[in-house]
This record gives structure tokens, sequence and C-alpha cells, in this order.
């Protein structure tokens, strides 16, 4: 078996009206699918939901869940915020700022760019508390076959030492000196 693609990718959310009117207004997602019930197919456990469907484009498919009859969403305390994100990618440099730009003019904080040498992305949090992150790939060629080259030996270190292996420390070292 091989996987075709993500079908979606569901998350918990404390509204769906305002999560789908947040992305749509923000990300100009669209909206496309809202299911309702009062039983979960799977488990069968009577518990209320909404699930609602957003087109992050070309396939890809952002969904919520509202569960108002669970406890308030929290986070995993030992999993730092910045870790869980989803990361969208965008067409240009151009577009990244752009939209950096109308997000900040909405009250959204946003951090970046960051320089990621390979591409380059902002970071902000959807109404949820979900992080996001927006991406414009830069790479080269000539980057991504020297990545392609030491993933493995990469791992294998980790895996051994719990140490950050220095194969690929090239991606970040002018961020570091600056």
């Amino acid at each position: 078996m091989k996987i075709q693609r993500i079908h979606h990718v569901a998350y918990r959310c404390r509204s769906a009206k305002e999560t789908v009117d947040w992305y749509i207004k923000h990300l100009n997602m669209d909206f496309v699918l809202a299911i309702a019930e009062d039983q979960v197919p799977s488990t069968k456990a009577t518990d209320p939901y909404m699930h609602v469907f957003l087109d992050a484009g070309n396939g890809n498919v952002l969904a919520f869940f509202e569960l108002p009859n669970s406890p308030p969403m929290g986070r995993d305390p030992n999993t730092p915020e910045w870790v869980q994100h989803i990361a969208f990618k965008v067409d240009s440099l151009a577009t990244l700022e752009a939209t950096r730009q109308r997000l900040m003019a909405a009250g959204i904080e946003v951090i970046g760019p960051t320089d990621h040498t390979i591409f380059q992305s902002i970071y902000f949090f959807d109404p949820n508390g979900h992080r996001l992150e927006l991406a414009c790939d830069t790479a080269t060629a000539d980057m991504n076959e020297k990545l392609d080259a030491v993933k493995w030996a990469m791992l294998e270190e980790w895996d051994r030492t719990r140490r950050a292996p220095k194969h690929a420390a090239w991606m970040h070292e002018k961020a570091l000196k600056a």
C-alpha cells in the first residue's frame, strides 16, 4: 500500500463559525463541508459535534471539530507551543510579506519572516490557539541535494546521541550570527 495523499487533517476549535470565518477572512480558504451529528460514527459515543472542512488548496483539507459537551480546549503542557503547528505553502516572498502585513493590520501578532535558508516563513496563531506557519520555498536544487544526502546519517546520529547533528547546520548559520 502507498498513501495517495492526506485526505484531511482535523483539529479542535472553540467555535466552528468563528473558525470558518477566520480562515476565510485571513487565509482565503473556501468552506467546503459541514457535518453535524449527535453520535460519533466510529465510537458510537453520544457526543454532539460540528465538523467543518476548509479547502487549503491542491486537495489539502483542514478540518475542525467543535465539541460543546467536552471540557475546554487545552494544550499538552509538556510540549512547547512552537512545536505543534500547521504550515501552509505560499507561492512567493511577495505573498508572504503581503499576508504578514494584512495579518498585522488585523491585529494578529506575527513572528517573522524567519529565514530558514531553504524557505522563509511567518508564524501566528488562529483564534483557537493553533500555531500556523506560512512558508515560501527558497531552496536551490543544490541545497535540496545536500540535505537529501545527509538525512539518514542525521537521523541515525540523533537516534544514537540525542544531540543535534551538524550536517545541515549551514541552514541557520547566518541567522545565528545576526
